[in-house]
């Protein structure tokens, strides 16, 4: 793989524009809407679904050129300079999917998010929850080891709602200067095949599609998931909300999508939520 040029990266920082999205409508997306700007797109969405709910079906897409405050899992910010992401928040509606399921949410999101990566030849991984990592740095970091965060992903239930709002983060053309954290990573940082945000956006959205179609119909999409989580098989510290660390090693999945972390005394933890650490040694 090469690394992107400085020409490549000023082409895939120009403005995105509507014109460019709306062919994956239909067919791909149901409706896609376009800001030159937005804090978060997450909130953006969850506030149009309060007084416009019917205007939002199933596979809806709200975009921004610039993201200036996005929103992590456990209310951590997100900021990216201008062009040098893609920043994106759907809204699913699976109406197929129990909501006592809706776990799985963030691992169906992040599958697609795997498989669209690796269209463009960065070899993609799960980091469960809501993180999508390659394995790329030179060296260890601590709670990372060589992995570097590629995606970020947030899924939110729609109060009063059979729905949830998507939100997916693509680092893309950021440098290593760029870049907020030591163990964040860009597309570009990755050697990707390319850069063009459109053309991610198209790829991004047709796995979104398929892999949301392959939930609801009740296919194994649970086995693909489990084999491209790289967090199975790690040795972890998982930082829980409600108490200590769960530490051990990672070994499977719940029938909710929850985390079953086997500990040194052999009993095995599952971890609805948290924070995985990687342990070394």
């Amino acid at each position: 793989m090469s690394t992107p040029g400085a020409d490549d990266i000023a082409i895939s920082r120009r403005p995105l524009v509507e014109e460019a999205l709306a062919a994956l409508v239909p067919g791909t997306l149901s409706r896609v809407v376009l800001l030159p700007q937005s804090p978060s797109t997450n909130t953006r969405l969850l506030d149009l679904l309060r007084t416009e709910a019917a205007e939002w079906p199933h596979l809806s897409a709200l975009v921004t050129d610039h993201q200036t405050a996005g929103r992590g899992r456990a209310g951590r910010g997100w900021v990216t300079p201008r062009g040098a992401a893609l920043t994106a928040s759907f809204l699913l509606r699976p109406d197929q999917v129990d909501r006592a399921d809706y776990g799985w949410a963030p691992l169906v999101v992040g599958l697609a998010a795997v498989r669209a990566l690796r269209r463009s030849g960065v070899g993609a991984w799960l980091k469960w929850p809501n993180d999508v990592v390659v394995e790329a740095g030179a060296r260890d970091i601590p709670g990372w080891g060589r992995w570097r965060k590629a995606v970020g992903i947030l899924c939110e239930t729609v109060p009063g709602h059979d729905a949830i709002v998507a939100g997916i983060g693509i680092n893309v053309s950021q440098s290593p200067s760029e870049l907020p954290v030591p163990q964040a990573a860009s597309l570009a940082t990755l050697g990707a095949t390319g850069l063009d945000r459109v053309a991610l956006m198209r790829a991004l959205s047709a796995e979104l599609r398929d892999a949301v179609a392959q939930w609801q119909s009740g296919g194994d999409i649970r086995a693909e998931i489990e084999r491209v989580t790289a967090t199975l098989g790690w040795d972890v510290a998982v930082d829980v909300p409600d108490g200590p660390p769960v530490a051990g090693r990672a070994v499977a999945l719940t029938d909710g999508g929850a985390l079953v972390v086997r500990t040194a005394s052999g009993d095995e933890r599952i971890v609805l939520a948290g924070d995985v650490r990687v342990r070394r040694g």
